[in-house]
């Protein structure tokens, strides 16, 4: 493994080539406002120094063997006309935790003097990655030496992370923003229905969202600094031994090389019930990969929107209410359910019931708003979100401008719109066990998250 990095050889490596050359001929000396924009971007490598347990599958016998490429925690930081600074973070794992997200959060503020509202911090939901102390942690039903390795290791997130935000801050420099959108056709709807129900499997009539948002700096020479892009699709190409970004990992990777001195940074959509399909192989994540990463390309290659307005960011986290509780009584009987995962999550169930006398009827779900006047509109989503949020969000605030994040701030479970909470399935009830939660989500889910966005986006 661990090989040197080269483009997908395909059709798409003519077409990414040619979307560089494009770029490429763009790079021409701009005038950077000195009262504008400043930008930053930092890298800092997460890859674990040790084999440990590999996170995003229940299946997984063993431990990573090795690593394809590094993983990566990176980060964009932008300071506008006013001096106030916001920085975003991307993190090559399956999860960040509230708790992830408040010991790095806690480092910028005291550091930086960065409000809650301006940091945003993300995962890329790569199944390649390794297991953290996050909300999946049950899952895995790992030994005491497993469990050691995997605290060793979340205990050095946090300084390795706000290195990668040290380096972005002392690297800000003037910059224009433009902002832009592309498409890629890999992301499939995965919520089959069949007589028996739901399977995990690509339904051709589900809804998905193809859009490659990208928001890009460039230098005052022209050049590019950084780009930050999305896309609304499972990073679960791979299921095998060795540490790796999955599809989003080679993208970063190939945009790297098609712009020598630009950081990539990559921010996962709203694609809980979307795959890559077909998928199973390396090949397959580098074919994605390249088709994402070329996407981009073009989307640099072509004529963006300029990103003029200052930075407005608001965060509130709201109580999102659960289905009622079970008793202590009834979690206790759960201790012998046939299920292995059930019988976990009663043990964890039943620590709360000893710590709090009872379980959580609402959990505190982070939504977040950052807004460049009407330019731009990134929304960043906690949780596993389905894709009906993003169609929501640019159905009822506007499609053109709207940059829409999952898996942001804290990864605490499945996110279902109120159809797939109906619908049932894995995304709207199953995978609860999994997170560790009693039940599903209460009906008003999908009301009381796009009450929020709508609050915070002042319409």
């Amino acid at each position: 493994m661990n090989q040197p990095l080269s483009f997908p050889s395909s059709r798409l490596e003519t077409h990414i080539l040619a979307m560089l050359c494009v770029a490429l001929l763009l790079c021409v000396p701009l005038a950077a406002n000195a009262e504008g924009y400043k930008v930053g971007a930092g890298t800092a490598v997460i890859t674990p120094e040790k084999n440990i347990w590999m996170a995003g599958y229940a299946s997984r016998k063993a431990p990573a063997e090795g690593k394809e490429h590094d993983l990566f925690a990176k980060a964009f930081a932008i300071e506008d006309q006013s001096g106030a600074r916001a920085v975003v973070v991307t993190t090559d794992l399956v999860a960040v935790s509230s708790t992830l997200t408040h010991a790095v959060f806690n480092r910028v503020q005291a550091k930086y003097a960065i409000p809650r509202e301006r940091f945003m911090m993300t995962a890329s939901h790569t199944h390649s990655g390794p297991v953290t102390n996050d909300r999946l942690y049950d899952m895995y039903g790992l030994d005491d030496a497993q469990s050691s390795l995997i605290a060793e290791y979340t205990a050095t997130l946090p300084d390795k992370i706000l290195s990668a935000i040290d380096a972005a801050i002392a690297g800000l420099e003037p910059c224009t923003l433009h902002w832009g959108n592309g498409e890629a056709g890999f992301a499939k709807n995965r919520r089959a229905f069949v007589l028996g129900g739901m399977n995990n499997a690509f339904n051709p009539i589900g809804p998905v969202d193809h859009d490659v948002p990208v928001l890009l700096a460039r230098k005052a020479d022209g050049k590019p600094k950084a780009v930050l892009f999305g896309y609304a699709c499972h990073n679960t190409t791979l299921s095998w031994q060795f540490f790796c970004g999955d599809y989003a990992g080679f993208a970063q990777a190939y945009l790297e090389q098609a712009l020598p001195g630009t950081t990539a940074l990559f921010v996962s959509g709203c694609g809980a019930d979307q795959n890559p399909l077909p998928r199973g192989t390396v090949e397959h994540a580098k074919q994605y990969g390249g088709e994402l990463s070329g996407a981009v390309l073009h989307v640099i290659g072509d004529a963006m929107k300029p990103v003029t307005s200052p930075l407005s960011a608001s965060y509130k986290e709201i109580p999102l209410g659960l289905s009622p509780a079970p008793s202590r009584e009834e979690v206790e009987k759960q201790l012998q359910d046939q299920n292995v995962y059930i019988q976990r999550r009663a043990k964890r169930m039943l620590k709360t019931f000893d710590e709090k006398g009872a379980l959580d009827t609402t959990y505190p779900y982070p939504v977040q708003v950052w807004q460049f006047g009407n330019e731009l509109q990134m929304t960043a989503l906690g949780g596993e979100v389905v894709v009906d949020y993003s169609l929501l969000i640019k159905y009822e605030l506007g499609k053109d401008n709207q940059f829409v994040i999952g898996y942001a701030n804290d990864v605490c479970a499945y996110i279902p719109s109120l159809r797939v909470l109906r619908e049932g399935g894995y995304e709207g009830a199953e995978a609860m066990i999994y997170y560790g939660f009693h039940g599903p989500w209460a009906p008003e889910v999908q009301d009381n998250i796009m009450k929020t966005v709508h609050e915070l986006t002042g319409r």
